[in-house]
């Protein structure tokens, strides 16, 4: 169960309007929660609230409704790091069966509690090119181009790392992050992700592409909403109007998707 906030552009005097500095242009921002292809929630915001701005709230009733039909299932709910706020975590380590996997915004503290990894990925990154160059030193004569061409011939140094954190103020508890570092020709590139599941349960690497990445898929759904299905249409003067609107919007998607499941499913519009 993914959580994700989009953003809508608009071009008129539409109620709970404002400029986003982020999006650059005066919008809604309205919050999606999608289990894969199903959209579970849509619900329009200003776009000058906070990007976790009534999640819990969402997440509560959807995951309420699910329970009542299917009370065993276990539930991962995803989001980018303006979710891993103390109250949505607390909530879902209250409720047996359900998880979370959420970005985390890095920091010095985390940064420095992480040192070991990034010098044995760089130490790892290092050795590969050198022996690549020295390769290469025996076919082509030496120049300085050649750790350059090297560096196209190997992969990246990615490294993983579970670590135990907490934040000073804002967390009520320590929690499992993993951390993602990765060397290569550029910048080292770091993230990291809090979650609720224990590192003898999913291990760092699992956890970080099977678990986490596969959010970025949601963003597939936000172009066909609107592009194909027009959600972005929320010209009309007052907001519960324009909720209005996307809910249609919504209720489109969700009867798109279910005539493709059942069907189109031995068809070539099953994708489309």
């Amino acid at each position: 169960m993914d959580l994700d906030v989009t953003d809508d552009l608009v071009h008129g005097n539409q109620e709970q309007v404002f400029f986003n500095t982020y999006y650059g242009g005066y919008c809604y921002a309205p919050l999606y929660i999608f289990c894969g292809k199903h959209l579970l929630a849509a619900k329009l915001r200003p776009s000058d609230v906070d990007p976790a701005f009534g999640a819990l709230e969402e997440l509560q009733r959807v995951i309420k409704q699910i329970r009542q039909q299917w009370k065993n299932v276990e539930i991962l709910v995803g989001g980018d790091s303006a979710y891993s706020r103390d109250d949505i975590m607390t909530w879902c380590e209250s409720l047996p069966g359900v998880d979370y996997v959420f970005g985390l915004a890095q920091n010095s503290r985390l940064i420095q509690m992480t040192t070991t990894t990034q010098n044995r990925a760089l130490l790892e990154f290092e050795q590969k090119l050198s022996t690549v160059v020295s390769f290469l030193e025996t076919v082509f004569k030496p120049d300085e181009q050649l750790p350059f061409l090297a560096s196209d011939l190997i992969d990246n140094s990615i490294w993983y790392k579970s670590l135990d954190y907490q934040t000073r103020e804002s967390w009520s508890r320590s929690r499992h992050v993993v951390c993602k570092v990765e060397y290569g020709t550029e910048a080292a590139k770091i993230r990291f992700v809090v979650t609720s599941l224990a590192s003898n349960k999913v291990p760092p690497s699992q956890l970080y592409k099977q678990k986490y990445c596969q959010r970025g898929e949601m963003e597939n759904r936000f172009k066909e909403q609107q592009l194909e299905l027009f959600s972005d249409r929320t010209s009309t003067h007052t907001f519960a109007g324009n909720q209005l609107r996307l809910w249609f919007s919504s209720l489109a998607y969700v009867l798109m998707n279910a005539l493709r499941q059942k069907c189109l499913t031995k068809t070539e519009l099953r994708l489309m």
